[in-house]
C-alpha cells in the first residue's frame, strides 16, 4: 500500500508541480516549488499516518490472540500456577515416591487380617489391589459377602458403586468381600493370590 502511495505522488509530481524555469532566479519561490514542498511534507505525513496504523494493527491482533488463549476453556491460570509451584515441593515428590513397594507375595484375607504390605515374615491383606483384565481397582467390604447370584454382568454394570452393589452382599462376620469389573471373590482367611489362577489381581504398589 505504501509503494502504491508513492508511485501516485510520483505521478502528480511529474504532471503538475514542476518548478517554473522562468522564475527559478527569483527571489521568490515558484508556486510550482510551494506545490512541490506541500506534496512532500503530505507525503511523509501520509507515510506517518500509514505506520502508526500498521503497528496499531499489528497491536491489537496481538491483544486479540493473547485474550484468546486466556479466555479457552482449558485454560485455568490457577491450576497452572499450583502445578508449576507444586513441582518443586519437596513434600509432594516424597509422597511420589513412597508408593513404591509392592507385598511379596500378594495375600487376601478376611476382616480380622490387617491391610498393609504382605511379606512372607508379615501376612497382611493388600488394599492396594489392580486388576489387570479390566483395569479396575478393586473394592472390598469387611463382614460382608457376595451372593450366590452374582454373575459377571452384576459387577460389569453396576462397579464400583456401593450403592448398586450392595444389592448382592449379604452380611458374614469374618469374611471380606472382593470384587474389580470382571472378577469376585469372598475371603474368610488368610490366601496367597498366587493360588488362584483365575484371578489377574496384583499388587497396585503402597
Amino acid at each position: 500500500m505504501a509503494k502504491d502511495l508513492d508511485e501516485l505522488l510520483d505521478e502528480v509530481e511529474s504532471k503538475f508541480c514542476r518548478p517554473d524555469p522562468l522564475r527559478l532566479g527569483m527571489g521568490e519561490p515558484s508556486k510550482g516549488y510551494r506545490v512541490t514542498h506541500r506534496i512532500d511534507r503530505n507525503r511523509a505525513e501520509a507515510k506517518e499516518k500509514l505506520r502508526s496504523t500498521e503497528t496499531l494493527k499489528k497491536e491489537d491482533d496481538l491483544d486479540s490472540l493473547i485474550n484468546e488463549i486466556f479466555e479457552e476453556p482449558n485454560f485455568n491460570q490457577k491450576n497452572f500456577k499450583l502445578k508449576s509451584k507444586s513441582s518443586g515441593n519437596p513434600s509432594v515428590r516424597a509422597s511420589i515416591q513412597g508408593h513404591s513397594k509392592s507385598c511379596s507375595p500378594v495375600y487376601l484375607g478376611g476382616s480380622t487380617l490387617p491391610f498393609g504390605i504382605g511379606t512372607n515374615t508379615s501376612p497382611r491383606a493388600c488394599d492396594h489391589l489392580r486388576c489387570i483384565a479390566c483395569d479396575f481397582w478393586i473394592v472390598n467390604y469387611n463382614d460382608y459377602m457376595w451372593d450366590e447370584s452374582c454373575d459377571y454382568l452384576f459387577f460389569r454394570n453396576n462397579m464400583p458403586e456401593f450403592h448398586k452393589l450392595k444389592t448382592k452382599l449379604v452380611k458374614k462376620k469374618g469374611s471380606r468381600a472382593y470384587a474389580c469389573q470382571c472378577s469376585w471373590r469372598t475371603v474368610e482367611e488368610l490366601t496367597n493370590l498366587q493360588t488362584d489362577h483365575q484371578l489377574r489381581w496384583v499388587c497396585g504398589k503402597h
